[in-house]
């Protein structure tokens, strides 16, 4: 939702802090690199119980994040192979954070809580997988309730209130549960209708169509342009 919404002034704004890191001779892996390593660095934090100093290394990691495309374009570096990476180590930065809440369960609440965050994983990795699927296929499966940005949002509102409300953390996983749940099913449909005449398959029955229809076209030039038999002459009788 984010993603669509807000992406245009979000790109706006950071593309002058993007020109400014053109500079340094930094490059968009390096800031990759760097969200990753925050990234874990908030999980450790927060499985050792550190609520506090976890957001803030979670808002730290998103930061890079936010950065490297605004990099990427400023130094026209971009490239299939920075997406592909930045991509992946959103997965892992994502994995780590929420295994590091599980630990942090298993230490303050009943053990059983260890399976909600990686519930949450389990199916924000089928709403990756589906926008990465449907793009492979060249259809859309952007938008939903709860993208990436919304799912970090959101996990920084609980790790912000955990300390005061106890057990609030376990709701709000809860509540992100549903909603991201409801975000696949909005993905599988949308896919799902697209994927009726999907345009690989379009194309191909394109292709099939013309070539069927240049063959007709040639063999009705044959026939067209086709010399007809030279009639016998009958002879002259002197």
């Amino acid at each position: 939702m984010f993603d669509g919404k807000f992406r245009a002034p979000v790109d706006a704004a950071v593309k002058p802090i993007g020109a400014a890191l053109r500079k340094t001779k930094m490059t968009p892996d390096h800031l990759t690199i760097v969200g990753l390593l925050v990234g874990a660095g908030a999980a450790v934090a927060v499985g050792a119980g550190h609520l506090r100093l976890g957001l803030v290394l979670v808002i730290a990691a998103a930061l890079p994040d936010l950065l490297d495309g605004a990099l990427a374009k400023a130094s026209n570096t971009s490239s299939q192979r920075g997406a592909f990476f930045d991509s992946t180590v959103d997965r892992i930065t994502d994995a780590l954070l929420f295994g590091g809440i599980a630990y942090h369960f298993a230490e303050t609440e009943d053990p059983r809580m260890v399976v909600l965050p990686f519930a949450v994983s389990a199916v924000s990795s089928v709403i990756s997988y589906q926008r990465a699927k449907a793009e492979s296929l060249g259809l859309d499966a952007k938008g939903g309730l709860m993208e990436r940005a919304e799912r970090i949002v959101v996990l920084c509102i609980g790790l912000l209130i955990e300390p005061w409300f106890d057990g609030a953390l376990v709701w709000i996983l809860w509540g992100m549960l549903i909603l991201i749940s409801i975000t696949a099913v909005q993905r599988f449909v949308k896919v799902w209708k697209q994927a009726a005449v999907a345009p690989v398959t379009q194309a191909r029955i394109d292709l099939r169509r013309a070539r069927r229809a240049t063959r007709r076209g040639a063999r009705l030039h044959r026939r067209s342009s086709r010399v007809p038999l030279r009639q016998r002459v009958p002879r002259r009788k002197d």
